[in-house]
C-alpha cells in the first residue's frame, strides 16, 4: 500500500481514537457526578479562600471578624411565593440545600423541623434551596411527608448555589447546611446530613453571639 492511500486510514484511525477517549472521559464525568450529587458526607467547598476552620465533627466554623455575606437569594418558593433572604437580617438564619430525589435529605429532614420548631422564638429563622427538583411537586411532597413547615427558594438548576463565594459550597454535595449570623453573613457550614444533635452544636454559639 502508498503512503498516500496510508494516510487517509491513518486519519479515520485518529479520529475514532480521539471519539472513544472523550466518550470515556464524558462517561466518567457523568459517573463522577452520579456518585457525588446526593452525598451525606462531603468535605469539600470546591477551593477558594473563604476563612473556614474545618472542625472534626464535619462542621467548618468561621471567625466571626472574618465572614463574608451572602449573596442575593430572592426568588420563588416551591409554594409560588416570593422570599428574599435579606427580610430576615437580624435573625439567624439556617439555610439548607436540599433535593426530593436526596436519600440523605430524607434522614435528616425531621431532624431540621425539630430544630425549626424549638428555636423559631429565639429569632432563627430556617430555610431551605430546593435543587435538581424538575418540577416543583415532588418538593412539596417531600415537605408535607416529612411536616416541613419552613418555606424553600426553588432552584432546579442550582443557580442560587453559584452565587456563593467559591469554596463556600460545593454542588455535588447534598444536603448542605449554612448558619448565617444576624449580620447576614456565613458562620458555619456542614456538607453532609445532619443529626439534631450537630444541627444544634452548629447552630447554639451563633445563637449566644451578641
Amino acid at each position: 500500500m502508498s503512503a498516500a492511500s496510508r494516510a487517509p486510514l491513518r486519519s479515520i484511525t485518529a479520529r475514532r481514537t480521539r471519539r472513544r477517549a472523550a466518550l470515556l472521559t464524558a462517561g466518567a464525568a457523568a459517573a463522577a457526578l452520579a456518585l457525588t450529587a446526593c452525598s451525606s458526607g462531603g468535605t469539600s467547598g470546591g477551593g477558594g479562600d473563604t476563612n473556614f476552620v474545618a472542625g472534626s465533627d464535619g462542621i467548618d466554623t468561621v471567625e466571626k471578624g472574618d465572614r463574608t455575606a451572602v449573596p442575593d437569594l430572592s426568588g420563588e418558593t416551591i409554594d409560588g411565593k416570593q422570599l428574599d433572604i435579606a427580610d430576615y437580617k437580624g435573625k439567624v438564619v439556617v439555610l439548607n440545600v436540599w433535593g426530593s430525589w436526596c436519600s440523605p435529605c430524607r434522614a435528616e429532614a425531621k431532624n431540621l423541623e425539630t430544630v425549626y420548631e424549638d428555636t423559631k422564638d429565639q429569632g432563627v429563622q430556617f430555610v431551605g434551596i430546593n435543587t435538581r427538583d424538575t418540577s416543583t411537586g415532588p418538593a412539596r411532597a417531600f415537605e408535607e411527608e416529612y411536616g416541613v413547615t419552613y418555606p424553600s427558594l426553588y432552584d432546579p438548576t442550582g443557580k442560587l448555589m453559584l452565587r456563593f463565594e467559591k469554596g463556600t459550597l460545593n454542588p455535588q454535595a447534598i444536603p448542605s447546611t449554612l448558619v448565617i449570623d444576624r449580620d447576614g453573613k456565613v458562620a458555619a457550614r456542614a456538607l453532609q446530613a445532619l443529626s439534631e444533635d450537630k444541627l444544634r452544636d452548629m447552630l447554639d454559639p451563633v445563637l449566644a453571639e451578641k
